[in-house]
């Protein structure tokens, strides 16, 4: 085949969906020009966040980060914190910071670094937010950071917190996230290699400035878009160990929740999981079913070619989700057992109420920056990066021990438990037909089932009861348990009751 017939075969793709009735008539967003800017900002306000652009600032309205510092921190305690026990910034061992990316034009970082509650021997976790171009301030506040704000504005110590297991992490990230900001429109990501590399580099950063947790175990975690960044970061922190390129970063696994690692065998699983819960009829399935080999070609053209094709399955693909969500009216895709109203299928603006309080901001250090939820333009910088495959680097990384948990709540549309389940069952690994062929026990909490657990050597699947999207946010508790017992080898540990329960099925 001719090299100019991939990207030839895109650009028709791209016109045949523009002709398409079936990938029109079900969506309005398709009416748009401007589509990618109108879906994120259609997202963002789904979430009851404001659509600001990105954080990229003039020089001089900078946070104050000096030049030639990689890493400028400061310890820190909030302001509004219920009940702190006249604790000092020492004793609360809270950090935020820049980082000074290293491979950039003039790109900075912002983190929060909250040590463990119990023991500072505690594994260290990252845990990254998806969109792409959300903040991980949205889990710190809403899922399982140390606190929750209440509706006055206050903190309050939040019970099943992440910190009471692990030394944890959130990174505003890519650039122009949160309170992440550059000078220069150039720092920009729109793939995994920038991601992963600024993550990298922040990363032995971080271990300089805080040697004391350099050989603590450390594990990657996230949910959504983060099914992306979480498998190019993990390769990366490998590859730098096998390199011997920097101190050495003590990866012992990564977990993904509700994320979207393979969109070929994901977008698949729109309509089986739609039409299962009973959100589709039998003819809305089969309709909308013909555009799948559409879709399966236009990933394939994508995984070859490069921004034309990446995009053009992007819109291709899309107009699955969307005819099914016509279909659905004011459902929340991100839990089904939920309506929206309006599009406020979720209040995360009291994130943004609090981060941009000036005492807040004061605390923090960030100067005149801007927090920004969500960014419209780092979703449409990474639109070509959308239908990638990331799960092609996922066996590597467990052939050499380095364990996976995949875990998905069952209520979740957008990234359902389904699609999850099936690429990690189809995923090839020397330990594929084992897994396939392991029992499911269930995952128990406090005596009761939160769930069913999978799993073979370092590969686990935990589907969540009860719980959509956000498993931390819906099932604290289960969550926490979950990551305890992960990063502990026992997850799959279940009790005797258990364990007879599933012998009599």
């Amino acid at each position: 085949m001719d090299k100019k017939c991939p990207r030839f075969l895109a650009v028709v793709l791209l016109g045949v969906l523009f002709l398409c009735p079936l990938c029109l008539a079900d969506s309005e967003l398709y009416s748009s020009a401007n589509f990618p800017t109108t879906e994120a900002e259609r997202l963002i306000r789904g979430l009851n966040l404001l659509p600001k652009d990105v954080n990229v600032v003039d020089q001089e309205n900078e946070s104050g980060v000096p030049q030639g510092k990689k890493i400028v921190e400061r310890k820190f305690k909030f302001p509004n914190l219920v009940d702190p026990g006249g604790v000092s910034v020492d004793d609360l061992g809270h950090h935020a910071g820049y980082y000074q990316i290293q491979h950039s034009h003039a790109a900075k970082m912002f983190y929060f670094f909250f040590e463990s509650r119990n023991s500072k021997n505690d594994p260290v976790v990252i845990w990254l937010t998806g969109g792409p171009g959300c903040s991980s301030e949205l889990a710190l506040f809403y899922e399982n950071g140390p606190f929750s704000i209440a509706k006055n504005m206050s903190l309050v110590w939040n019970e099943y917190g992440w910190d009471k297991v692990s030394n944890l992490l959130y990174v505003d990230q890519p650039t122009g996230t949160g309170f992440s900001y550059s000078s220069d429109k150039r720092d920009i990501r729109h793939n995994e290699d920038g991601v992963s590399n600024d993550l990298y580099d922040f990363l032995q950063a971080f271990f300089v400035e805080h040697p004391q947790f350099a050989k603590n175990d450390f594990y990657i975690t996230g949910e959504s878009y983060a099914g992306h960044y979480i498998p190019a970061f993990a390769a990366r922190v490998h590859h730098g160990n096998k390199a011997k390129q920097g101190a050495h970063i003590n990866l012992k696994g990564f977990a993904i929740g509700n994320g979207l690692t393979n969109p070929e065998i994901q977008y698949k699983a729109y309509s089986d999981y739609a039409l299962d819960m009973s959100i589709i009829k039998k003819s809305d399935y089969e309709r909308i079913n013909k555009v799948l080999p559409v879709c399966e070609t236009a990933i394939k053209l994508c995984g070859t070619d490069g921004t034309i094709a990446c995009m053009a399955s992007y819109y291709v693909c899309s107009s699955i989700f969307n005819s099914i969500m016509a279909l659905a009216g004011d459902t929340n895709y991100y839990d089904i057992r939920k309506k929206c109203e309006g599009r406020l299928c979720y209040d995360f603006s009291n994130a943004e109420k609090f981060l941009n309080k000036k005492s807040v901001r004061e605390s923090l250090g960030v100067g005149d920056i801007d927090f920004v939820s969500c960014s419209p333009t780092v979703y449409q910088a990474m639109l070509v990066d959308w239908m990638r495959n990331l799960e092609a680097g996922i066996p590597a990384l467990l052939e050499d021990g380095i364990k996976v948990l995949i875990y998905a709540g069952e209520y979740d549309l957008i990234c359902n438990w389904l699609g999850n389940s099936r690429w990690v069952h189809a995923m090839e690994w020397s330990g594929q037909k084992e897994f396939g062929g392991s029992s499911e026990i269930p995952f128990e909490v406090d005596g009761s089932a939160a769930g069913v657990l999978k799993t073979h050597g370092p590969l686990s699947f935990l589907k969540v009861h009860d719980a959509g999207h956000m498993v931390p946010m819906d099932q604290p508790k289960a969550a926490l348990e979950m990551l305890k017992r992960w990063t502990g080898s026992k997850l799959s540990e279940v009790s005797a009751e258990s364990q007879n329960l599933v012998s009599s099925i």
